[in-house]
C-alpha cells in the first residue's frame, strides 16, 4: 500500500467522520418485531422473499448484531453461532470457518452471491480476517448441500454477505475509531493492541443514482503471550519458556471500497470495487550468532508477506420480454509476495533481502439467471449459468509442487468450469410449495459433475411451518491436493493429479412455530434434524513404506454426520433473547493405506445464547453472547511403523463469552460501544491431537484458540444530511 493512501486513511479516520448509516436503538414495538421475524433473504432464492416463504432454512446476522459485537471482520462474529467453528491459525495470521465438522474446503463464502477468491480456490478456504464488515447489510447462512444454486464445494453450506447499496438520507457520512486490547497487551497508538480506523461516505445523488466510498485500517500488533517479540535476544536453548517472536503474528490491513448504483423502473445496475492490502510479519524464533569483523551479532532469518487483492463486481437486475434477469460479472485477483531477510536484533538492520511472488490467483467469474417464465404467482422457473476461469500460481517457496514430476518448481495451472442449472418453484396450494433443482457442470480438469436438490415447505395453522430438503453436491480437489510435492529426509508427500471430485448427499427436516401474544410477547421455536454423507473423501494415505514412508492424496475416506438442533427466540418489550442447542454425531472412516480407522460415531454438543436489552430513555443497548463448544473427538494415526493404529483423541470443551454496551449521544450522532471479548479468558485448549497438526503423528499438546480476555472501545460519529 502506498504511503499516501495510508496517510489519507489515517488522517480522515481521526477527524471523526464515517459513512455508516445512522443506527437507532432497537424499536421494540409489535410492528418492528413482526418485520424482524419476516426478514427478506436473497440467498438461494429465485426472487428475494421473506424467510417464511423460503424453502430453505436461512439464518440471518443483521447489521445491528454486527454493531453490537463491534465486529470489524467476519471472524469477529461467526464464532457465536451453532454448528459453525472459526479455526484460527496464529502462526499464519489467518482464520477459516468450518460447518458440521467439515473444514473450509466444504463451505462457500460469497459477497453479493459472488464467491471470494482465496489462496487455494474460489469461495473456499477463505481467510475470514480479510473480509471487512463496514458496508454489510446482513449475513445469510444456509446449512446443507447447495450445489444446485452455488456449484462446486458448497457441500456443508454457504455464507452470503449482502452489502449496502442505498441510504435513507441524501448524505450519510461517518467515521469510526476503535481501540482494542490483545489479551492484556495494549498501548494507545503504539505497537501493542488492535487499532482500527474507518471512514465511509454515502450519497444519494437523485432518485436514480447512489454512490458510496469507504476505507478501513486494522492494525493488529500481535500477541506475544509467553514469547519475547521481535527484538528478544535470549540465547537458543537457554530460555525455552520465552522464545523470540509472537504467539499471534502481527499484521496490518487496509480495506477500501467504492460502489456506484443506478436504478430506474425495473432496471438496477451496480458496480462494486474493493481493494485489500495486508502486511504480515513472521519473526523466526531461532536466533543465531554471526561474527562480523570483531563483533558478534544476534541474527534471525525472518520473512514478511505482502498481499494485494482486487475485486470487481458488475451486476444488472431487470426485466426483458417479461423475463426477470440477474447477471453478475466479476474479476478478482490476489497476489502474495514474500520477502526473506536477515534481521540483526541489536541494530534493527536488515540484510540480504530477497523478494518472491509467493502465490497468485486470478479469477474471471460470471453467473446469471432468468426467471418468471410463466408470469404466474403459483409457479416460477429459473434457469441459470455459472462460468469460472481460474489461473493459479504458486512458487516453490510456498511449498514444493509437482509440475510434470519435477521437484521444487513453480506451478501455474488453469482450471475452468461451465455450469448450467435450473430450479422450479411451485406453490401447489397456498400453503404447500415444492422446489426441485438440477445443475450440470462441464469441467476442464475433471469428469463432468452434477448436483440435484429437492425442497418442500408446508405452512399450517397457528403459526406452524415445516420444511424438508435433499441435496446432492460435489467438491473438487484443491491445488495442494492435486500438485503438492514435498520431499525431505523425513517426509515424502505427493499430490495426485488424478484425483476425482468428492460427492455428498444431505437430508434436512425442520419444524418452526411462531407465536404472537396481545401483550407484545413474541416466540419463535425451531427444531431441525440433518444428515450428511460424503463419499470418495480426499485424504493422505501411505502408498509406500520402502525405501521411505510415502504419502499421497487419494479418494479413499468416508464421512457421515447427523445433527439435531433447536433454536428459540423471545422478544418482549425491550428484551430480546435467542438460544440454541445442537447435538451432532460424526463418523470418519480413515484409511492410511496400511490400516483403517473405526467408523463409529463420535459426538459433540454445542449451546449458544445472546441477550439484548434496550433502555430507550438512555439510548442504550446492553448485549451478551455466549457459546459453549463441547468436547470434540477424532481418530488420529499414532505414526508408529512397528504397530500402526488409530487412537481416539480429543479436544477439551470450552466456552466463549462476549458482552457490550452501545449508547448514542447528541441526537444519535455519536455512538459509543464498550465491551469485552473472550471474557472467560480462553487461550490454550488442551488437546491430545498431534502438535504439528498432521494426521500421521500423535502427541499431547495445547491448541492456541484465543489470545485471552480483551477489551474494546468503539466510537462512531454519524452525520446524516
Amino acid at each position: 500500500m502506498q504511503q499516501y493512501t495510508k496517510a489519507f486513511i489515517s488522517i480522515f479516520s481521526l477527524i471523526g467522520f464515517s459513512s455508516v448509516a445512522q443506527q437507532t436503538v432497537t424499536d421494540t414495538t409489535k410492528t418492528s418485531k413482526v418485520n424482524q421475524l419476516e426478514e427478506v433473504v436473497v440467498t438461494g432464492q429465485i426472487e428475494p422473499q421473506s424467510i417464511k416463504k423460503s424453502v430453505f432454512n436461512v439464518r440471518v446476522i443483521s447489521a445491528q448484531d454486527i454493531q453490537r459485537q463491534a465486529g470489524n471482520n467476519l471472524a469477529d462474529v461467526l464464532n457465536q453461532y451453532l454448528n459453525i467453528t472459526v479455526s484460527p491459525n496464529s502462526s499464519a495470521g489467518r482464520s477459516t470457518v468450518s460447518m458440521f465438522g467439515l473444514d473450509s474446503n466444504y463451505l462457500k463464502v460469497l459477497v453479493d452471491n459472488v464467491p471470494l477468491v482465496s489462496d487455494t480456490g474460489l469461495g473456499n478456504n477463505v481467510d475470514l480476517t480479510q473480509i471487512n464488515l463496514d458496508d454489510v447489510e446482513q449475513i445469510e447462512i444456509i446449512e446443507g448441500a447447495m450445489g444446485v444454486t452455488h456449484g462446486a464445494n458448497a457441500v456443508g453450506g454457504i455464507i452470503n454477505i449482502i452489502t449496502k447499496k442505498s441510504a435513507k438520507h441524501k448524505w450519510e457520512i461517518s467515521a469510526t475509531v476503535q481501540e482494542e486490547s490483545i489479551g492484556d497487551e495494549y498501548a494507545l497508538l503504539k505497537d501493542k493492541g488492535r487499532h482500527i480506523q474507518a471512514l465511509r461516505l454515502g450519497h444519494t445523488i437523485n432518485d436514480n443514482w447512489f454512490v458510496s466510498v469507504g476505507a478501513n485500517r486494522n492494525d493488529f500488533t500481535g500477541f506475544t503471550d509467553e514469547r519475547g517479540g521481535r527484538d528478544f535476544t535470549a540465547y537458543e536453548g537457554i530460555d525455552l519458556e520465552h522464545q523470540r517472536g509472537y504467539s499471534w503474528i502481527p499484521k496490518e490491513q487496509y480495506f477500501t471500497n467504492a460502489l456506484v448504483r443506478y436504478q430506474k423502473n425495473n432496471l438496477r445496475i451496480f458496480y462494486k470495487f474493493d481493494y485489500f492490502n495486508e502486511a504480515l510479519d513472521f519473526f523466526n524464533p531461532i536466533v543465531k550468532n554471526e561474527l562480523v569483523g570483531l563483533d558478534t551479532y544476534r541474527v534471525s532469518n525472518d520473512r514478511r508477506y505482502d498481499t494485494n487483492k482486487f475485486y470487481h463486481h458488475l451486476n444488472a437486475v431487470g426485466k426483458v420480454f417479461n423475463f426477470n434477469y440477474n447477471v453478475s460479472l466479476s474479476h478478482q485477483k490476489q497476489k502474495r509476495d514474500a520477502e526473506d531477510f536477515k534481521y540483526y536484533i541489536q541494530t534493527g538492520e536488515e540484510a540480504q533481502n530477497k523478494k518472491y511472488t509467493y502465490q497468485e490467483t486470478e479469477v474471471l467469474y460470471s453467473t446469471g439467471t432468468l426467471s418468471n417464465f410463466f408470469d404466474n404467482k403459483k409457479m416460477d422457473l429459473q434457469v441459470g449459468y455459472e462460468f469460472v476461469n481460474t489461473n493459479g500460481y504458486s512458487s516453490s517457496l510456498s511449498g514444493n509442487f509437482n509440475g510434470g514430476n519435477q521437484e521444487g518448481v513453480s506451478l501455474k495451472k488453469r482450471l475452468e468450469n461451465y455450469d448450467v442449472f435450473t430450479a422450479l418453484e411451485m406453490s401447489v396450494t397456498d400453503r404447500f410449495s415444492i422446489r426441485p433443482g438440477f445443475r450440470y457442470s462441464f469441467q476442464s480438469k475433471f469428469e463432468d459433475q452434477w448436483a440435484a436438490s429437492l425442497g418442500l415447505r408446508q405452512l399450517f395453522n397457528n403459526g406452524y411451518e415445516a420444511r424438508a430438503s435433499y441435496g446432492r453436491s460435489y467438491r473438487t480437489p484443491t491445488y495442494d491436493e492435486l500438485y503438492t510435492y514435498f520431499v525431505d529426509s523425513n517426509h515424502n508427500l505427493q499430490g495426485n493429479a488424478n484425483l476425482t471430485p468428492e460427492s455428498a448427499h444431505s437430508f434436512e427436516l425442520s419444524a418452526k412455530k411462531q407465536t404472537f401474544f396481545d401483550s407484545g410477547l413474541q416466540l419463535s421455536n425451531t427444531i431441525s434434524a440433518s444428515y450428511l454423507n460424503v463419499a470418495d473423501r480426499i485424504e493422505q494415505a501411505v502408498v509406500a513404506v520402502v525405501p521411505s514412508l510415502q504419502y499421497k492424496y487419494i479418494n479413499i475416506n468416508k464421512y457421515q454426520m447427523w445433527d439435531v438442533s433447536s433454536t428459540h427466540q423471545l422478544t418482549y418489550k425491550n428484551l430480546q433473547v435467542k438460544a440454541g442447542v445442537s447435538f451432532m454425531g460424526i463418523s470418519r472412516q480413515l484409511n492410511s493405506g496400511v490400516i483403517v480407522s473405526d467408523d463409529k460415531f463420535l459426538y459433540n454438543f454445542q449451546f449458544n445464547t445472546n441477550i439484548a436489552y434496550s433502555v430507550p430513555q438512555w439510548n442504550t443497548v446492553f448485549s451478551a453472547y455466549y457459546k459453549f463448544n463441547g468436547r470434540q473427538q477424532q481418530f488420529v494415526e499414532d505414526g508408529s511403523l512397528n504397530d500402526p493404529k488409530y487412537i481416539l483423541q480429543e479436544i477439551e470443551s470450552f466456552g466463549l463469552l462476549d458482552a457490550s454496551a452501545k449508547k448514542s449521544f447528541f441526537n444519535k450522532r455519536l455512538d459509543a460501544t464498550i465491551g469485552a471479548r473472550n471474557i472467560l479468558d480462553v487461550i490454550n485448549i488442551r488437546s491430545s491431537v498431534a502438535s504439528g497438526g498432521g494426521a500421521h503423528s500423535a502427541g499431547t499438546t495445547n491448541m492456541l484458540m484465543g489470545y485471552g480476555r480483551s477489551y474494546f472501545l468503539k466510537l462512531t460519529y454519524n452525520l446524516n444530511l
